[in-house]
This record gives C-alpha cells, structure tokens and sequence, in this order.
C-alpha cells in the first residue's frame, strides 16, 4: 500500500473539497489518500476513500498563544494527520527541527500522526551537505519514544515548486539515509514519502522507487482529474 497525501496550501475552498471529495469517492484504490486541507476545512467529513489532515500544529498545548490549533482541538474534531516541519514553515516561519520535533510530539500525544518533512535547500545541496543535512532532519524533528505512527517527507527543497524533480538516484539516495537512520532509531517500517513536483507523468516511476512508499503533493493535489490520475497512475 502507498500513501498519497495531498498539501492544499493556502488555497481551495469548502466547496472545491466537496467537489474533490465527490471525485475521489469514485476511485477505485488500495492505496490511503490523505488530503491536508486549511484550518477552516478540517471538520469535512472523511471517507472511507479519503481523510483530511491538517498543515500545522502548535508547539503548545494551551494558552496565549493567539493564531495557533492545538492538537487537542484538532483530535476534537477527528484529525488524523498533520503535516509538520513543511518546507515553506521552515522557510517562512524559522521553524528548527527542534521546533518540528516539540510540534510532532504533540501531534503523537493526541492521537495524531505526523507527516514529519526534511529536506535541504539549494545553497545546502551545492555545498554538498544533502546526506548530513537529512539525516539531521530525521534524528533531530522525530521525537524520542516514539508512541504512535508516524510519517516521514522527504522535500528536497529546492525542487518544490520549481517544477524540477531529482533523478531516480538522488531520490533512491536520500530515502536510504532515512530509512538507515530510522532503523538506527528503531523505527524500521516508518513510511517515507517523497514530495516536490509529483504529477501524474511521474508519480508511477517514483513510488517504484526502493524505500518510496508514497508521496506528498502539492499544487496538483487541488486540481481534481490531475490528482485522480495521480492516485490511479500511483497504484
């Protein structure tokens, strides 16, 4: 089984999810499909085809800390996954992996899974740290006694949005280090996704890559016959 997660950003609306939804309930698939959606659309519903997601949890567990959710008010409303450490958080938002490991562990004290991102930036890339630069990511965001399930992404991030993709061995190659490190960590079987400009032209020879067990996309995951055929091509 692969896992497509969908990362709607912030974009879409009630009623293009209930169009998605619609869409996907047609589609015929062993694989889990998860579609990471705004705050204001996370109480839809899911499907026995889909479950919604969030895109971000608060570090904290209550208090003044206006603007943020936290897992508590997710796992109210039923979520069962959240996206942490994403790329454009780290960016934007100067999250460590400290910060995605504290925010990963709350996820995991509410019966949340999280979808933990790492990936490295060009400027890492071309100073040749990608390999340190991962394997960091995984031992420093995953969080110590891991209870529960938990996911990891990797986003090379100089890719995302770029409409670039890695070659089949920079992808095999960065999956390894996760994988090792993982098992190092005692955490053998964890599912990796891969994440930067899947579509339906590529996602087939990616997830047929060892140690890929999924992706996690972005803007195609709004467009409903790009993402269906994205869920269809992935089987």
């Amino acid at each position: 089984m692969k896992i497509i997660a969908g990362n709607w950003k912030m974009n879409g609306s009630r009623a293009t999810l209930t169009a998605m939804m619609g869409a996907l309930s047609e589609v015929k698939t062993e694989n889990k499909v998860i579609l990471c959606v705004p705050f204001t659309m996370i109480d839809t519903e899911s499907s026995n085809n889909v479950q919604i997601g969030a895109q971000d949890i608060s570090s904290h567990a209550r208090g003044a800390y206006t603007g943020e959710v936290s897992g508590a008010m997710l796992a109210e409303i039923g979520t069962k996954y959240v996206i942490v450490g994403h790329s454009e958080r780290r960016m934007y938002h100067d999250e460590t992996n400290d910060i995605v490991r504290e925010k990963a562990k709350m996820a995991l004290e509410n019966g949340i899974t999280p979808i933990i991102c790492v990936g490295e930036t060009m400027e890492e890339k071309r100073a040749g740290k990608t390999l340190d630069i991962i394997e960091a990511g995984v031992r420093e965001s995953v969080p110590e006694d891991v209870d529960g399930d938990i996911i990891i992404a990797y986003e090379p991030r100089w890719a995302i949005g770029a409409g670039v993709t890695p070659t089949a061995e920079e992808i095999a190659t960065a999956h390894k280090v996760i994988a090792d490190t993982l098992s190092y960590m005692g955490l053998d079987g964890t599912p990796i996704l891969y994440g930067a400009s899947i579509n339906s032209e590529n996602v087939a020879d990616i997830v047929a890559i060892k140690n890929v067990y999924g992706v996690l996309v972005g803007g195609a995951s709004l467009k409903i016959d790009e993402f269906v055929s994205i869920i269809n091509n992935a089987n």
